[in-house]
């Protein structure tokens, strides 16, 4: 929920994000459409709700009146799609924030199963007037929107079976026929899912491509996967033109994330004798609210828009005070910027605080016998986000607003039992963040961008190596890629081998015990039951107020390294802020090299 260019995570400014910017370019685009006479349409695509303390404050105060839901209402908003992250605080958020939505809240492919009313509806028709030469006439907008069906899944700990979803594509293809037939002149999808393949498999979590393809769609706004289109990264997907922002010749756009743009879809409407609309012509564009210079550093296009900053200013101080509350100290600094490939002591305090609130929640069972392991994986590793979206807290006093850069997701803390086998196979997944490297290879990129970085898990508790001259053994769903292919070598728990009948104990965050990364290994996992619920936010403020016991064997990061490959090399990208931290490598003969356009640091590691 980044409604303002105030990073609470740095607490500092960062003009490469904000709703309020983003203002700016919606009142400019608005200006451009009234002196052309046009109708103007705003929706917004969903994840508004949660991503920043910001959104973690409003959800803790339902009694308020929820902060996007004001700027919406400030914005003119005229329809609202739902996002998968929306329902990360459960429903009753979720039901308290929309019940003060300012217009239509849109969710077409979630259905509510417990009889309770819901704060959405399946789609919403907009009756606006557009003016022409021969006067002003009547037209009817249908408006759908659609998430993942994962989304039940992955927060399943929350939504307890409150929610039914369905496949995006046949929810779609059973909806617009509905809108035709009441009377809508266009219809306009709101997608909140990626752009991958062109077929319609079931249960497709990205599936903008097929959905723009069913008759009756008239334009799509894509979003979930926080890319831009038009733009290169759709380049070479079938029936998508990444330079005009179409797909199955149809306008649309994808806005980035956090606000980064403005997307503007222009539509040319053609009115027929019997008074019935129709595209004539369309311009898909972006907008950007900042630019990098040639440092990387994000330089803004436009300032934020002051009547929304007053709006919101009382709750960017309530939350910025929230955030200094002290909560410990760390003797050394803790950062994710070699997250990938080297120590990362922030993500081990994390698996520490995890393992030690676990171990009273799970007293008494039979599980408490079992080995504990702790799963842990980057939330902020640069990535789409920008290369100052890495955690980076200096040695010293820790507050709230560390915590939250440490983890900046409101998940709960699970544990799941799993063999050895199991345990082996959820490394090997996480091991397909890295691009296969031919021996000999210099300077090769090392992560292969289907996988995103939150997705690779460390397992504490363990050490290992990773042979990146094996091929991945999974595909990113987590079906198998090369079957005979094993990427771990010398997996071992206390200098002993990992065995495939060993049984071990993991503490995890429920995102990933819910399904969340496509794990196959944990789809056959025993989930526990724990006895009450607890964030992994609280686990970590207990820890370092030394509320809970220290977990010494687990607090160290754990010994993960890559099979030697002499005379080969790999690149690894990283924010600007490495270059403080760079000692940490010096052992590994880490070279340094430029910038790339996005401003991102070049590292070049031997192997």
């Amino acid at each position: 929920m980044a409604l303002t260019s105030h990073d609470f995570h740095r607490d500092r400014a960062n003009p490469a994000i904000g709703l309020t910017r983003t203002a700016s370019l919606i009142a400019t685009a608005r200006d451009e459409a009234a002196r052309k006479g046009a109708l103007t349409l705003l929706f917004d695509n969903g994840d508004g709700m949660q991503g920043t303390p910001l959104g973690d404050l409003a959800a803790d105060r339902p009694d308020r009146a929820h902060p996007l839901m004001r700027a919406f209402a400030h914005l003119r908003y005229d329809a609202l799609g739902l996002g998968n992250h929306d329902f990360n605080h459960g429903p009753h958020a979720l039901d308290a924030a929309l019940h003060a939505a300012p217009c239509p809240v849109v969710c077409s492919n979630l259905h509510r199963t417990d009889g309770a009313a819901t704060a959405f509806a399946p789609f919403a028709i907009l009756e606006r007037m557009v003016r022409t030469d021969d006067g002003e006439h009547a037209i009817r907008i249908g408006v759908l929107s659609v998430l993942p069906p994962q989304t039940v899944t992955w927060d399943a700990h929350l939504l307890h079976g409150t929610f039914r979803a369905e496949d995006i594509v046949e929810s779609a293809r059973d909806l617009v026929p509905q809108l035709r037939v009441a009377g809508c002149d266009l219809v306009v999808a709101l997608s909140h899912s990626g752009l991958a393949g062109a077929e319609a498999e079931p249960g497709i979590e990205n599936a903008t491509v097929p959905l723009a393809g069913i008759d009756g769609i008239d334009a799509v706004i894509a979003g979930h996967t926080h890319l831009h289109l038009p733009g290169p990264a759709h380049a070479g997907l079938d029936h998508v033109d990444a330079q005009t922002g179409s797909i199955h010749g149809k306008p649309a756009v994808m806005p980035g994330s956090a606000g980064s743009h403005l997307g503007v879809i222009d539509l040319d409407l053609s009115r027929s004798t019997k008074g019935r609309w129709a595209i004539s012509g369309f311009r898909s564009t972006l907008r950007p609210i900042a630019r990098r210079d040639g440092t990387g550093r994000a330089v803004p296009l436009v300032d934020e828009d002051p009547a929304l900053l007053a709006l919101l200013a009382g709750d960017v101080a309530q939350t910025r005070a929230m955030l200094e509350r002290p909560v410990g100290h760390s003797p050394v600094p803790l950062h994710s910027y070699f997250t990938f490939f080297a120590p990362d002591r922030g993500l081990a305090l994390m698996a520490a605080a995890q393992a030690a609130a676990l171990r009273p929640l799970i007293a008494g069972t039979a599980a408490a016998d079992l080995p504990m392991l702790s799963a842990t994986s980057p939330g902020r590793f640069g990535g789409r986000a920008g290369p100052e979206n890495y955690t980076d807290i200096a040695a010293g006093p820790l507050t709230m607003r560390h915590l939250a850069a440490l983890h900046p997701f409101p998940n709960d803390l699970c544990a799941v039992v799993v063999s050895g086998a199991q345990v082996l196979d959820w490394l090997e997944m996480s091991a397909c963040l890295f691009r296969q490297i031919v021996p000999g290879e210099v300077a090769a990129p090392l992560l292969d961008p289907a996988i995103p970085g939150h997705d690779f898990d460390i397992l504490h508790g363990l050490s290992w190596r990773i042979d990146l001259a094996a091929p991945p053994r999974f595909h990113p769903d987590g079906t198998l890629r090369n079957p005979g292919s094993r990427r771990i070598r010398d997996a071992s728990w206390q200098g002993g081998a990992v065995t495939a009948d060993q049984r071990f104990v993991v503490a995890l965050n429920s995102y990933r015990a819910s399904g969340g990364g496509h794990v196959a290994a944990l789809r056959g996992a025993s989930v526990l039951d724990l006895p009450r619920r607890r964030t992994i936010r609280s686990a970590l403020c207990d820890y370092l107020t030394n509320a809970l016991p220290r977990e010494t064997d687990l607090e160290p990061p754990p010994d993960r390294d890559f099979v030697s490959m002499p005379g080969s090399s790999v690149r690894v990208s990283t924010g600007p802020g490495a270059l403080i931290h760079i000692e940490e490598l010096a052992r590994r003969g880490v070279t340094v090299g430029g910038r790339d356009e996005n401003g991102f640091v070049q590292l070049v590691l031997p192997l």
